[in-house]
């Protein structure tokens, strides 16, 4: 157990050797890691919201669903069970309800405590929080400051330059605020986007809406996948044995992609078109409306579980248009083209998520402010001078969980080996220069716009960004735990 004891004034309960921040699938996964490979040393889950989950408790857009398989996505410690491989949120969420409660996490979470504050002095040796819980804000001390907060704005979307926007005299919403009581029955809709929210949005709403049109200024790849595993295969093998073999297809699968669009983009652009056409109805050509400015991968592909976005379309229920938004009227939206939407109801902004990485908490070093954007990550883990900290990052060309989860299983073992020496601290240190590389290997408008504002990678060295889940998993458990880091 831990031997740093309170001090003089503060209950026993204000210290904890691992400090949570996110009870969202990276926090979640961190705690397991924590209590299974660390048993000795106590942890908490600080949720600055009343429930579990992140991105899928926040969000109530018809339709929110993943955009990765869940065999991947899901915990490799807890197998997910259901038919679906593509899951809505409320599916993932029950799922990550039942994981926690299994493994005996959610006696750990701490619900409505919002970290305002993390302020590291050397002189101690741990952090120091300021947390905000129900009006009044504590101090919770910690050997190990975790922050697995996604990298999301909850509050804020990204904002979008909408020429007129506040001329339309309809209804217009955001994903991210969706409002419950929404009434879209029969009215005619506009969603402004093409990423994976507007491909998901177009054929749910389209159930009950008069008519769906997904507005675009530039295409993405949109790929139909089957949803449901083979019912030979359930018969056949054992329930465990049966989530091995989906994760590992589905992790060779997802790689194999990337990998394949990334070295022979020509061909995969070929083969994407063919498929797309084969889906569509004739009365929506494939160009320009299925025709992306960048190769494939380089933005990632929206998935339709079941080709259910195809399906909308040919129902004639939804469509496609393509162009530059020149302005509205009071229900009408003019095009660049010259091509008109009238009639408008509802207009939907689907035009992306704000990146945040950090949750917004003012961190510090003995007295002196973190930039996070002057910083370099160590092993995508740790960010430099920033002792004791674990910044949880996932895939952003794959399923979030296994990076994440290398990251926690690469941490809990710096930490065992610090135990074992007798070493209190551990600092990312750099000692030569670097050619900065981009923390996020995507090229999404959401990322792009934010890209002044994220952690740095560098082109050597335990500074390098990550390669893939295969050599992550390698690093993570056999990796040189010495190179880059300061330990006192």
């Amino acid at each position: 157990m831990s031997t740093s004891k309170p001090y003089h004034g503060e209950s026993a309960d204000t210290y904890v050797d691992f400090a949570i921040v996110g009870a969202g699938i990276s926090g979640l996964n961190f705690a397991y890691r924590v209590q299974s490979s660390c048993p000795s040393l106590s942890y908490t889950i600080l949720e600055s919201r009343d429930a579990i989950g992140g991105t899928w408790d926040l969000f109530k857009y018809p339709g929110i669903r993943s955009d990765s398989d869940l065999f991947t996505f899901g915990f490799s410690w807890y197998p997910w069970t259901d038919d679906c491989a593509i899951a809505d949120a409320s599916s993932i969420k029950r799922y990550l309800a039942r994981a926690t409660q299994s493994a005996g996490i959610d006696r750990h979470i701490r619900f409505r405590h919002k970290v305002l504050s993390a302020s590291w002095k050397d002189e101690h040796a741990e952090w120091r929080l300021e947390v905000a819980n129900e009006g009044a804000t504590k101090c919770i001390r910690c050997r190990y400051f975790i922050l697995g907060t996604g990298y999301y704005d909850y509050e804020n979307p990204l904002s979008a330059d909408i020429p007129q926007l506040d001329h339309f005299k309809g209804t217009v919403v955001h994903p991210q605020f969706w409002p419950e009581d929404l009434d879209y029955a029969n009215k005619k809709m506009v969603i402004i986007g093409s990423g994976a929210t507007a491909v998901t949005l177009l054929p749910n709403l389209a159930r009950n809406a008069s008519h769906v049109t997904m507005l675009q200024r530039s295409p993405s790849y949109v790929l139909s996948i089957a949803n449901r595993p083979s019912p030979l295969l359930k018969r056949l093998l054992p329930r465990d044995l049966l989530f091995r073999f989906f994760r590992s297809i589905f992790m060779a699968v997802s790689f194999g992609l990337y990998q394949f669009c990334q070295k022979f983009p020509r061909l995969a652009k070929r083969m994407l078109r063919a498929i797309t056409q084969r889906s569509l109805p004739s009365t929506i050509p494939h160009d320009p409306h299925f025709k992306p400015r960048y190769n494939p991968w380089d933005q990632r592909l929206c998935l339709a579980p079941d080709g259910d976005f195809f399906s909308a379309l040919r129902s004639g229920k939804a469509s496609v248009a393509t162009g530059n938004i020149k302005g509205f009227t009071d229900h009408r939206i003019v095009l660049d083209t010259g091509e008109t939407l009238d009639d408008v109801d509802i207009v939907v902004t689907a035009t992306g998520l704000k990146l945040l990485f950090a949750g917004n908490i003012k961190i510090d070093v003995n007295g002196q402010p973190v930039d996070l954007s002057k910083k370099f990550v160590w092993r995508s883990c740790m960010l430099q001078d920033v002792p004791n900290s674990c910044f949880v990052i996932g895939y952003t060309n794959a399923s979030w969980t296994p990076g994440a989860d290398a990251t926690a299983v690469l941490f809990c073992r710096l930490v065992r080996q610090m135990q074992a020496s007798g070493a209190a601290v551990a600092r990312p240190s750099l000692d030569t220069p670097l050619k900065t590389v981009p923390l996020l290997n995507i090229s999404s408008t959401y990322i792009t716009r934010a890209a002044d504002d994220l952690p740095k990678t560098g082109n050597k060295g335990p500074w390098k960004p990550r390669v893939n889940y295969y050599m992550d998993y390698c690093v993570s458990r056999w990796g040189n735990l010495k190179n880059g880091l300061v330990f006192s």
